[in-house]
């Protein structure tokens, strides 16, 4: 074995809880991959703890939970972060006079916003969030240019342009509508989610976890291992996704580990368990 597997080998013996990107990496659009319940079954056997965390906010948390459990995935809303949590707790903590917003989302991601205290409105809002908005209407697009070219906080949940899919179009996300408006108003929104480290370094001191101990698998490079390689994570990049491997190899910085998905991430995981 190289001296780089033997270093690998034993990052992943260390690795005692998963940060699990979701579109990309278990499942595609309304398709579960083959390997997705079997590798969190190996999880489980291993005693390896998983957390779900995704960009994609056009479902509440709830939601979530409803969604995975379609899928045969039984989660709790404890073990879901979307970038609508960083959204809240940036509202809470950076603009705590805010209360009432206007919202570029699905209904769902309203009423997660309005769970959180906050009155959604498009009458005198104090901010403007853009989120992953599946229901997204002109209207709506051109009273959040307003509001932003009045100088409101203008808020991104995350940066993705667009969302993966198993059907043959186009999921317009919140990076590609930020976009819009910016050209639209001049303005460039505050981004958050991935690739923003601040959940996975929350997630490890929460969970009384080193950095070491965790890895951040996903499908695209420019969100989830960013994000991991900020954190200091382990950063595990499958092919199941947005990112090929071409496009790995030419990254200015490659992840830790890349694999065909994450069936063969548990594999590996397991091979390191039992030889450590």
């Amino acid at each position: 074995m190289s001296a780089h597997g033997k270093e690998m080998r034993h990052a992943l013996a260390r690795v005692r809880h998963v940060v699990l990107d979701m579109d990309g990496t278990l499942y595609r659009g309304q398709q579960l991959f083959a390997t997705t319940l079997p590798f969190l079954e190996r999880l489980r056997r291993l005693n390896i703890g998983y957390t779900f965390l995704t960009n994609n906010t056009s479902l509440s948390k709830v939601d979530y939970v409803a969604k995975l459990r379609c899928f045969g995935i039984e989660a709790v809303e404890e073990e879901i972060y979307t970038p609508a949590d960083t959204a809240i707790a940036y509202l809470r903590d950076r603009l705590p006079h805010v209360r009432t917003i206007a919202v570029l989302g699905t209904p769902s991601l309203c009423r997660q916003f309005e769970e959180a205290g906050f009155t959604v409105v498009w009458d005198a809002p104090e901010a403007v969030i853009v989120g992953f908005d599946t229901t997204l209407s002109y209207e709506r697009l051109c009273r959040a240019a307003y509001w932003i070219a009045a100088g409101l906080p203008f808020v991104a949940t995350h940066p993705d342009l667009v969302c993966p899919t198993d059907e043959p179009t186009v999921l317009v996300d919140c990076g590609a509508i930020c976009a819009c408006l910016t050209a639209a108003t001049g303005r460039q929104p505050i981004v958050l989610g991935k690739p923003d480290p601040a959940i996975l370094v929350e997630l490890c001191q929460r969970l009384d976890l080193e950095r070491a101990e965790v890895a951040m698998v996903g499908d695209r490079l420019y969100t989830d291992m960013v994000m991991a390689q900020q954190a200091g994570v382990l950063s595990v990049l499958v092919l199941s996704g947005e990112a090929t491997a071409a496009e790995a190899a030419a990254s200015l910085r490659p992840p830790d580990l890349i694999v065909a998905h994450v069936g063969a991430f548990g594999e590996q995981l397991e091979r390191a368990y039992r030889d450590n």
